[in-house]
């Protein structure tokens, strides 16, 4: 097996355990939780297929779903978050992109913090939207998306300084 495809796997399984284990028992003032979970579908790589990276983020979801019983909104937010991984990249770096000049993890810049704002802002207003899914609450599916965003920006930050490699 390919060691990136080994790597994608390991991602994957301890992203989940993290979330299901750690990351949803998190509730700050009774609405803010963090989903560092889709560092996965962030972290996947640049050069694999698109097609593949949206199928795994589903089963992502999916799986979520299932355990916190959302009835398919994670999901879609999963979904949506890969199908618009390549503009925000594309945004984000620019021409270091279109190259595939950048490796993700390599170094913390405005370039990395932008992209990742960006994926998670969207991921969250998705999320929870159709979580909510009532327009009169429209204030508080602003505010619990800014607030998850920020502390799921936070636990991503530091989840990529513990799985970047050390420099020789």
């Amino acid at each position: 097996m390919n060691s990136t495809l080994i790597i994608n796997i390991f991602r994957f399984v301890s992203l989940l355990l993290l979330q299901v284990v750690l990351f949803d028992n998190i509730d700050l003032f009774g609405f803010v939780t963090p989903y560092p979970y889709i560092l996965f579908i962030l972290l996947y790589p640049l050069n694999s297929n698109r097609a593949g990276l949206i199928l795994a983020s589903f089963f992502l979801g999916i799986i979520l779903d299932s355990f916190n019983n959302s009835g398919g909104v994670q999901a879609a937010a999963c979904v949506c978050l890969a199908y618009f991984r390549e503009p925000f990249l594309k945004f984000s770096f620019g021409i270091s992109y279109e190259y595939h000049m950048m490796k993700i993890t390599d170094k913390f810049s405005t370039e990395l913090l932008t992209y990742l704002s960006i994926s998670i802002l969207f991921h969250h207003l998705i999320f929870y939207t159709l979580e909510i899914f009532n327009i009169q609450f429209a204030f508080e599916i602003l505010l619990r998306t800014i607030l998850s965003s920020a502390l799921t920006l936070i636990f991503i930050i530091i989840l990529i300084f513990l799985i970047k490699p050390a420099k020789k």
